[in-house]
């Protein structure tokens, strides 16, 4: 009878869109979501900061990015999928996650054109769409490598396994561009692919063995897959999602390391991969939305707490350990301790000059929260995206837009007298996991639909950047609002009204949690209720053309210090004002000196100035330092705290995400004091 309610519910299901869910995500009709997308044309950048990195994006890194992945003397990922159609002989070649960079790329067209509409956009994922057409199997299945063998016979059978694990992966991210593009276009070219996709996941999951379908690592595919059913309202694709939740961790051969070793609803603490734990418990918080399971949202929220409290770098980055073990500690037995790569590693485990945090664990960490953002509507969650995306996703992508980092460590050091896996310095193209630049790409393009949210209640500022918004509440009545600031460089926020509804609307600002004496006003005039900081303070009243609403935020310099089981930088400080940590590079120094010989004085006038570093202009602040006269630790561990009286020099210091625009250098986020 189930099944035959469900094959009902199928054959009626449309793609009819309201003004609504035509946002990033599809929630309009979530019945477990508290807040919803704006449209992705709903926003667009105006100018200030947010305006020129989107200039950046639309100018340099996406043209670059496109061109990357179709020139197969450098990547392989659109050639692969040529050979894999049969318009030529070849052998696959690059990462197994090849596919899905493309997909992140196309991803990133999309929501472009949604903003720009240019024609040329819209001309090559048509072009990019009908290739994919060919490739598809008839049952739906497409994944390169897997294909280009069926076809050709060029991989083997031994390698061809060895390219399953980001199998689905690549499928999940097939399946949220086909949505965005499905958004962004109205075209359902790509969307008739990707329901050839999610129904063939369907029947795969619904026969395979726990074994058998546990090779999906990287779960982007439990976001691709509910998104599939927000848009196409296929309820089979509900079952799906409930169905990958329910069949994992229940196999002998899970591991940490992919979260899958116990079953979800008995995970409160966030172990293992950073990228694929963050992915994870993104695609959770949409099932959660969906279907209402207490047992998920008070998972995801412990887990939150671990994460934000004990495991989580000043800049929002996440996954502190190049390789850690799980559990650790408590057991000698092999068959116990398990192997981590990237790990989340141990509460205040935080390691600065060897951090992982690779730039797509932080897009995930900005994935996830934004999720609990739209589930439960609590500032928190938004002060995290605001946190992860100024600091530790866009440390991943340099200010020209053509060159980027894998990891973010908050150290670079010289003297460091071993060679990490990853560089210290922005690439164009990084040979072995090229996965973080796509994935940057499309979340800069995506950045103006975090701005916003609407609500039965009005409408929720969650982002600051001058912008212009058009969009239409709930009741399907026009709003529209200039939002004009300097953010982050200044705290003054101005949102006038240019179009709102008869009656009352109701707007709630976000206070960021670092934020203290916010002070509103309402035409001119001062609002006189308490303001708290890590919350929205809802303003309601009847609106006309003209008024404006005016929040201040003061954005003094200030010291921060960690938790004192933060070993690494215990009796260090960083330096924070407003959403931005920044950083010291060498280049202030003299030559010989280390960033790490460096100690702050906490009593400087710490001012600030702008400076222009590649044709951006940066707020950067003025500090004094002191630098020991005896500075050398060549063949020295310890030695005595020298009495002779240091040198004092002035440095500036940058906002951490322009860190190493400037060349080769050494920089540092905590300094000694």
């Amino acid at each position: 009878m189930k099944n035959n309610i469900i094959l009902f519910a199928a054959l009626l299901f449309s793609t009819v869109f309201t003004a609504q869910n035509k946002g990033l995500v599809a929630n309009s009709e979530s019945p477990y979501s508290k807040l919803q997308s704006v449209g992705l044309q709903d926003v667009k950048w105006t100018n200030g900061f947010w305006k020129e990195q989107f200039d950046v994006e639309t100018k340099n890194t996406l043209p670059y990015m496109w061109n990357l992945y179709h020139n197969d003397s450098i990547t392989h990922a659109y050639k692969n999928f040529e050979i894999a159609a049969g318009l030529m002989k070849g052998k696959f070649s690059g990462p197994s996650f090849h596919d899905g960079d493309f997909y992140k790329v196309f991803e990133a067209m999309a929501a472009t054109y949604a903003v720009t509409k240019d024609k040329k956009l819209d001309t090559e994922m048509d072009q990019a769409i009908a290739l994919f057409a060919k490739v598809q199997r008839k049952d739906g299945y497409i994944h390169t490598p897997v294909l280009i063998d069926e076809r050709w016979g060029t991989l083997g059978p031994e390698e061809v396994k060895k390219q399953l694990g980001f199998e689905k992966y690549n499928m999940g991210h097939l399946m949220t561009a086909a949505c965005i593009h499905y958004r962004a276009t109205g075209k359902t070219n790509f969307l008739d692919i990707a329901k050839g996709v999610a129904d063939y996941l369907y029947d795969f999951y619904k026969k395979a063995s726990p074994e058998l379908a546990r090779n999906a690592i990287c779960p982007s595919h439990y976001m691709g897959i509910v998104e599939m059913y927000r848009t196409t309202k296929n309820p089979k694709y509900l079952e799906l999602a409930n169905n990958l939740i329910d069949i994992r961790g229940t196999t002998d051969d899970g591991t940490d390391d992919n979260q899958d070793r116990v079953p979800f609803r008995q995970q409160t603490t966030a172990m293992g991969h950073a990228v694929r734990a963050n992915y994870l418990y993104a695609g959770v918080a949409d099932l959660y939305a969906e279907t209402g399971e207490k047992k998920l949202l008070n998972n995801l929220e412990s887990i939150w707490d671990d994460v934000t409290y004990r495991k989580m770098y000043i800049t929002g980055a996440c996954g502190a350990l190049y390789d850690g073990v799980s559990p650790d500690g408590t057991s000698y037995d092999p068959t116990v301790v398990q192997k981590i790569h990237q790990a989340y590693g141990r509460p205040f485990q935080l390691p600065n000059a060897t951090a992982h945090t690779e730039t797509c664990a932080n897009i995930g960490n900005v994935l996830w929260n934004w999720r609990m953002l739209q589930i439960t509507g609590d500032a928190k969650y938004a002060d995290i995206v605001e946190l992860a995306l100024y600091n530790s996703v866009l440390s991943g992508i340099n200010l020209e837009g053509e060159k980027f980092c894998y990891n973010n460590p908050l150290n670079v050091s010289n003297d460091l007298p071993f060679q990490q896996r990853w560089g210290n310095e922005r690439e164009s193209y990084i040979k072995l996991s090229n996965c973080c630049a796509p994935n940057v790409t499309r979340t800069i393009a995506e950045a103006a639909n975090y701005a916003y949210d609407l609500s039965k209640e009005g409408l929720y500022v969650n982002l600051y950047g001058s912008n212009s918004l058009k969009t239409k509440t709930l009741n399907g009545e026009i709003l529209e609002v200039e939002q004009q600031t300097n953010y982050p460089w200044d705290g003054k926020i101005t949102l006038k009204i240019a179009k709102a509804p008869k009656e009352a609307q109701a707007f709630f600002l976000r206070i960021p949690g670092w934020s203290q004496d916010a002070a509103i006003l309402v035409n001119d005039k001062k609002v006189n209720e308490k303001i708290t900081s890590g919350s929205y303070f809802k303003i309601e009243q009847k609106w006309k053309k003209g008024d404006v609403i005016e929040l201040n935020l003061p954005m003094p310099v200030e010291l921060m210090e960690a938790n004192p089981l933060v070993e690494e930088v215990k009796n260090q400080v960083a330096v924070k004002r407003g959403p931005l940590v920044y950083c010291l590079e060498s280049d202030q120094l003299p030559a010989n000196v280390s960033v790490n010989d460096v100690v702050l004085n906490l009593n400087s006038k710490f001012t600030t100035n702008f400076v222009d570093l590649d044709n951006r202009k940066l707020l950067s602040i003025e500090a004094s330092t002191t630098v020991s006269s005896d500075n050398s630790w060549n063949k020295t561990l310890y030695k005595p705290i020298s009495a002779k009286e240091g040198k004092s020099f002035t440095v500036q210091l940058l906002p951490y995400f322009a860190w190493g625009n400037k060349g080769k250098g050494e920089m540092t986020v905590w300094m000694s004091h």
